[in-house]
């Protein structure tokens, strides 16, 4: 009796909550209107992008305090509480590699809030601290957000970010005495230190320092590469390359294993395509500015440096192979009728190319997961590397004269484990492996492949507790990504472990716009082609009803990012599709996005406003420009950070006054701000586990889960 006395009150506690409609508190309103190629936009809530504004700030107290009242009403929160954090305790290996003499990974003891970086001296060595980011503030909001050794691994360099902010502080660590150098590097923001071969400076890439107000908004442009000698002040280092006529480019330095070269990848903001250019500091002129040479000046493809050999520069890229290929060049003779084909384009994706041993690593996508193969210097093969089963690998950098290479593989429902690849032999074998409290075997992944509006066929990966029935009643979490050529690969998170123990599916669709099948893939999904993509996830929901996983009452849509704004345009395209919507960290507003932080960089993904035939299409999709007043959204939960530099939080709070203000059902619609955060990276543990115990409790009330 006691049990069904429960159940009766959880099922009460959910249709009392949604009933009625919930009263929102008022957000600051104005009359802003702009006009774009002759058509008004009205912008009443422009206010909300100043986050610092007093007016801000109470309306977001008010929302954070409507919302935590509200979720703190659904029976069984603590319990999922409970459970998740139990999931999340657990050892985490991670980024294993070598340099010089010495080996470096990062280990989570479980509930760290922040990993703390190890040293060793031999690979079975007693590993000992070398940096431990978990004593810079007591709430874990100060992260390592990047690292670079000297290749004879003596120095190694990191970066602080603070409260998940994309603005880096570089500091140089002594790795025998474990004492940090006098070295300071402020305003970065992407990409870190490119070593000389002596060990005694590097090259990177820096922006001037904002005003103080506009630390968090401010337009990434003029980014400039600079050298810094060890032991100078940042004020003293030499300005080696900058291009005043192109403001909106990204500049960004690479070096090379016992090359003199640094390789300098000049982004455009055309998605696909790169220059490069270079600059020997050998010689004299290395005493003085060394000349920056322009390499790859015609803006046809995009091309990474792997490695160099004497002269000779060996790059990935797409130019004329849209899944990859490996091309040498010798810079002494640079131009394109020079050019050797190595490692020529094939049926899978290409993801990773390293020169080590004498031989290429390679790391491909082969549907959606992860191969790789090692071929000779010839590109002839050598042989196929075995992965542990269906997921995703991430390489370590090697040394060009290495016999070993580590990666670290992780599935769905398989914790990230290290492996070490035997060069030699092509045999790996577990270094370090993580343990989850939960049964492994009691779940499975599946992948499906489904057809999208167009009839592309689009892959999409199911994982789930073994022994569902199709009978369309499983609470369904769809994720979805789709732009900026990344590609949604299986991972793991004791969130989504947490989410399957509910009884619910996780399903990720690859969608286009991502490199799951190379350029062309991520080309279909961006710009004019952008529709695609809702189009692909909406497919993806569909076809999960269609195979009874699930229903509408019981599916719910996610994403970040620009996985927000996937999951704001369709919301806007089929509300009545899904049972549910989180979009977190969104890029909501179009119109403007091209005017904060990184947004600069993302014209040419999606177009810009400025231009009329861009405009049209950004219009049509707008997460925030297509809210229909007075229809029935589904119970909505938009999750953002006070701190968010890349894609600022005026996105998500306009999007949510305005869409609490259309809303005409009963359905929630609420905003959970997080404090002294940012778009994701870095962000402590402990705020990741009440961020997930959240979404869960509002899907556990959204979906009716008892």
């Amino acid at each position: 009796m006691l049990l069904l006395s429960l159940l009766a009150g959880s099922a009460l506690v959910v249709f009392a909550q949604t009933a009625a409609r919930l009263q929102y508190p008022p957000a600051p309103k104005g009359n802003q209107t702009d006009d774009f190629h002759g058509t008004k936009i009205t912008d009443p809530y422009r206010g909300l992008e100043n986050a610092d504004a007093a007016p801000t700030q109470k309306w977001v107290d008010q929302e954070n305090t409507l919302t935590a009242s509200w979720l703190s009403k659904i029976p069984g929160r603590e319990a999922i509480k409970s459970q998740l954090t139990g999931l999340w305790n657990y050892e985490k290996f991670t980024g294993l590699y070598k340099a010089g003499n010495h080996y470096f990974y990062t280990h989570n003891t479980g509930l760290q809030n922040q990993s703390v970086v190890f040293a060793m001296d031999s690979l079975n060595g007693t590993p000992r601290v070398l940096l431990d980011p978990n004593t810079y503030r007591a709430d874990g909001t100060a992260a390592l957000s990047g690292a670079s050794v000297s290749w004879d691994g003596k120095l190694y360099a990191y970066a602080v970010a603070q409260a998940g902010s994309d603005w880096n502080e570089w500091h140089v660590r002594d790795v025998a005495t474990g004492k940090d150098t006098t070295d300071s590097i402020k305003w970065t923001k992407d990409g870190g230190p490119a070593w000389t071969v002596d060990g005694k400076g590097f090259y990177y890439s820096r922006y001037a320092e904002p005003p103080a107000d506009k630390v968090l908004t401010v337009a990434a442009l003029d980014q400039k590469v600079y050298f810094h000698k060890l032991g100078d002040p940042q004020a003293a280092d030499k300005l080696i390359y900058q291009r005043p006529d192109q403001p909106a480019w990204g500049l960004t330095p690479t070096a090379l294993e016992g090359s003199s070269y640094i390789i300098i990848t000049i982004y455009t903001g055309d998605p696909g395509k790169t220059m490069l250019s270079y600059l020997d500091t050998a010689g004299p002129a290395s005493q003085v500015t060394p000349q920056v040479i322009p390499l790859i000046g015609k803006l046809e493809a995009a091309y990474s440096p792997v490695a160099a050999t004497g002269s000779l520069l060996y790059l990935q890229t797409n130019d004329k192979a849209p899944r990859g290929r490996v091309i040498a060049l010798d810079l002494k003779t640079p131009n394109r009728a020079h050019w050797k084909e190595i490692v020529p384009e094939n049926a899978d994706a290409l993801d990773t190319v390293q020169l080590v041993n004498g031989k290429f690593l390679l790391g491909y996508m082969k549907d959606a997961h992860a191969a790789a193969r090692i071929v000779s210097l010839d590109g002839k093969p050598v042989s196929e590397v075995e992965m542990p089963g269906l997921g995703s690998a991430t390489w370590s950098p090697a040394g060009l004269h290495d016999t070993e290479a580590f990666y670290s593989f992780a599935g769905f429902t398989n914790p990230p484990t290290l492996y070490r690849l035997d060069l030699n032999t092509g045999k790996s074998a577990i270094f370090r492996q993580s343990k989850v409290a939960f049964d492994a075997s009691a779940y499975e992944t599946k992948q499906v492949f489904y057809p999208s509006k167009d009839g592309t066929k689009i892959p999409m990966f199911l994982a789930y507790k073994k022994g569902i029935k199709l009978d369309g009643q499983n609470p369904t979490m769809l994720y979805g990504y789709g732009g900026f050529n990344v590609a949604e690969t299986p991972a793991f998170s004791p969130a989504y472990v947490e989410w399957m123990s509910m009884g619910g599916i996780f399903a990720n669709a690859n969608l286009r716009g991502g490199s799951e099948y190379g350029e062309a893939w991520h080309q279909a999904g961006m710009r004019d082609k952008k529709q695609n993509v809702f189009d692909d996830f909406i497919a993806a929901g569909e076809w999960l009803i269609a195979n009874k996983y699930t229903s509408t009452p019981k599916l719910a849509i996610y994403g970040g990012s620009n996985g927000g704004l996937l999951v704001g345009a369709v919301l806007n395209q089929r509300p009545e599709l899904f049972g549910a919507a989180m979009p977190a960290v969104g890029v909501m507003d179009m119109l403007r996005f091209h005017k904060f932080g990184y947004g600069t960089q993302w014209v040419g993904e999606y177009g810009t406003p400025e231009n009329a035939a861009d405009y049209k299409v950004l219009r049509t999709y707008s997460p925030l420009h297509n809210i229909k007043q007075g229809a029935k959204y589904p119970p909505t939960l938009i999750t953002t950070s006070d701190h968010d530099d890349r894609v600022m939080p005026g996105h998500s709070l306009k999007y949510a006054a305005t869409l609490q203000q259309a809303q005409e059902g009963p359905a929630p619609i609420l905003i959970r701000i997080e404090t002294r955060a940012g778009h994701g990276a870095g962000k402590p543990t402990s705020k990741r586990i009440d961020e997930w115990v959240d979404r869960f409790a509002f899907l556990k009330n959204a979906l009716k889960m008892n």
